[in-house]
């Protein structure tokens, strides 16, 4: 037969192995172009678990109860102040917390703003998102999902409250102000938002009809009384620069009070501002110095400060107060 009529046998095989190669750069294009598409669908982003409350007494990995995440380590010391996210530090600078309703996308939503004086009733009330939708999951944050400070604004009166969250995301407790006058509510707490916890302090207006007649703030001492405790305080608070507060606990007998874990560590300090109640809430290290409570505190500004130390001994807590000029 004619050679034009024939194909050589290596001719034939680099044709297959053509084909082949082609086919392959075709199936490897629809497969690239589908993953783009996936892609743009999801957005490019892995979804983020939620958390959970790992690690919380009588709770495993991957349960949750309302009002409760994560617990947060807070080991280290701290001040609690605007909103920020969890777990970073935090410079106050020349604000306080609890001067807003909203702050970070979160509200303060308040059911009643009057009360009536020496007489108790509920406080209820929500943290509601961007769109006014109620934050039901929350870190627990020293043993709690949510600190509450009702202060009057001429700094008396001080309590520290733990109140209680219903499945719908109201938090209630029985609230009495003994006196006249207009007191700041601030919610302390650590929200579980998107996945993400979001630290805040917001801060409400409480009215009580009656004749008010404001107390003059007392004088700065380094010592106080409470309860037959003496309790004082070393260190200079600075505006700006961070500086060690000890403060020592004597017991009536005269001896070093035997201080016991409250809220997860041997003591609280909030610090309230003279004029606006500009708020600090500000932990301790995690053990005792000397027997001493240590805390580390900068001053958000200039101005006149009253200082709150709760403590426990003997399963009591107590709250010793002093005031303070920053200059």
């Amino acid at each position: 037969m004619p050679d034009t009529l024939e194909r050589p046998v290596t001719q034939d095989k680099d044709d297959r192995a053509g084909f082949r190669l082609a086919a392959f750069g075709a199936v490897l294009v629809v497969v690239l172009f589908a993953g783009y598409g996936i892609g743009r669908l999801n957005n490019s982003t892995p979804a983020r678990p939620a958390p959970t409350s790992a690690g919380m007494p009588g709770m495993t990995a991957g349960t949750s109860m309302p009002g409760m995440g994560t617990t947060v380590d807070e080991s280290q010391p701290h001040t609690h102040g605007p909103a920020t996210q969890a777990g970073t530090t935090m410079s106050m600078g020349a604000v306080g917390g609890g001067l807003s309703l909203s702050s970070g996308g979160l509200t303060l939503a308040l059911d009643s703003p009057v009360w009536t004086a020496g007489r108790a009733q509920p406080l209820k009330f929500k943290i509601t998102n961007a769109s006014g939708v109620p934050i039901t999951t929350f870190a627990v944050v020293h043993d709690r999902p949510l600190h509450l400070v009702v202060v009057r604004r001429d700094l008396t009166g001080f309590q520290h409250l733990h109140p209680t969250m219903a499945p719908d995301g109201t938090w209630s407790i029985d609230l009495t102000l003994a006196a006249p006058g207009s007191y700041r509510a601030i919610a302390d707490f650590t929200a579980i938002v998107g996945g993400s916890q979001v630290a805040a302090t917001l801060g409400a207006d409480l009215t009580v009809a009656g004749n008010y007649a404001p107390v003059a703030l007392p004088a700065p001492v380094q010592q106080a009384t409470t309860d037959g405790f003496q309790v004082g305080y070393e260190g200079t608070p600075r505006v700006e620069s961070t500086q060690p507060l000890l403060v020592t606990v004597t017991a009536p007998d005269g001896k070093p009070a035997a201080l016991e874990p409250y809220l997860g560590s041997y003591g609280h300090l909030v610090v309230l501002r003279e004029g606006d109640v500009g708020y600090l809430h500000v932990h301790p290290e995690a053990e005792l110095v000397a027997g001493k409570v240590r805390f580390w505190l900068a001053a958000p500004g200039p101005g006149r400060y009253r200082m709150f130390f709760d403590f426990q001994v003997a399963g009591r807590v107590h709250t010793a107060a002093w005031s303070l000029t920053v200059s």
